[in-house]
């Protein structure tokens, strides 16, 4: 498996990685082809499709958890933002930690505002208010019912118990960085960059069994290094932690963009937008590492061996964190959408 130079330390984790060289789609906007890789469905019409975060939260997700089901840190803004649930209702939308707060230092850590109780209001005027609330909730679900006024009282409790509960106050560390292993503290030279990349927050979300997803960075021919930077020693670490701690093989790390970067450098000594043959990673829990599929011509430009569709690659996905693809959502007028349309788990790839 040869990998960039750039990449020193992922490359020594080769034997977790399932590196799929021949995804290919024909979407190369960034909101068209977000929508697909996040829902395998392209946008437009009456349906609002669930996120792949949303789908999983519903079939893997513990209600009773202290924290949502679905955790998205430091969220893209291309595309319009966060693909929420869709029809699966807000019980299963994620949660967006971005940082964009009027504190100053929840904007540094990514940390979530209002999740203290306010310091006034005593213990038993906050229980009298909750009961209240669920009196007030009952009655209206007893006289109109519905699933949204299921999903509000479900989202509330949720919130409630996030409250009570101090652990998840700085939700994407876990725990404070000073607490952390060294390998994971921040770079005391780089004190201008956040606590930890996405990655390694990812890593304390597993750690409390959180599911969630990875996001991902776009860089142009000049940045390629300097992001390799931030991304090699984020990736490489939450691997071997993971598998350090034993949650490797219960734990589904995706590593995936919209498309692809064209092959060929542009006037701009760039690279444009490419979704005709590019790459994906898989590693952890389901994934048979250590092994490339598919390739491109030697000119990059098309898939030469082994083409993967997004609904391959979503149906593997799926099938790697036991979930049948073929499963069957209903959406709120009864109609039963598939959680993947068409496509097949990649042969070879999956236990």
């Amino acid at each position: 498996m040869r990998v960039s130079e750039h990449l020193p330390k992922l490359a020594a984790t080769a034997k977790h990685l399932g590196v799929i060289r021949g995804m290919t789609s024909r979407e190369g906007e960034h909101g068209r082809a977000t929508q697909l890789l996040h829902t395998g469905q392209l946008p437009g019409g009456p349906v609002d499709y669930p996120a792949l975060g949303s789908m999983v939260a519903k079939h893997l997700g513990d209600p009773d958890h202290d924290l949502p089901g679905y955790v998205t840190v430091n969220p893209s803004t291309f595309g319009g933002g966060v693909i929420g649930a869709g029809f699966l209702g807000p019980q299963y939308a994620p949660m967006a930690v971005s940082g964009i707060s009027d504190n100053p230092n929840a904007r540094a850590d990514l940390t979530i505002d209002d999740l203290k109780p306010a310091g006034p209001v005593a213990a038993s005027d906050v229980d009298a208010r909750r009961q209240l609330l669920a009196g007030l909730q009952g009655d209206f679900e007893k006289r109109h019912g519905g699933a949204a006024a299921k999903a509000h009282a479900a989202s509330y409790r949720k919130a409630q118990r996030m409250i009570d509960n101090p652990g998840p106050r700085r939700l994407p560390a876990g725990r404070g960085a000073g607490q952390a292993p060294r390998r994971l503290r921040p770079h005391p030279l780089r004190p201008g960059l956040p606590a930890r990349p996405p990655a390694g927050r990812a890593r304390c979300l597993v750690r409390r069994g959180q599911p969630r997803r990875l996001g991902h960075a776009r860089p142009e021919l000049d940045q390629v290094k300097t992001l390799s930077q931030t991304l090699d020693p984020a990736f490489a670490t939450l691997l071997s932690d993971l598998k350090d701690r034993g949650r490797l093989d219960d734990t589904l790390v995706v590593w995936m963009g919209e498309f692809g970067r064209t092959p060929a450098i542009n006037n701009v000594a760039g690279r444009d937008h490419f979704p005709a043959a590019w790459s994906t990673v898989l590693a952890g829990g389901g994934v048979k590492g250590g092994q490339v599929i598919g390739g491109t011509s030697k000119d990059g430009m098309t898939v030469a061996d082994r083409p993967v569709s997004v609904a391959d690659f979503l149906a593997t996905v799926f099938t790697a964190v036991g979930v049948d693809p073929k499963t069957e959502n209903k959406t709120w007028d009864g109609r039963p959408i598939a959680l993947v349309k068409g496509g097949s788990p990649i042969e070879g790839l999956v236990e």
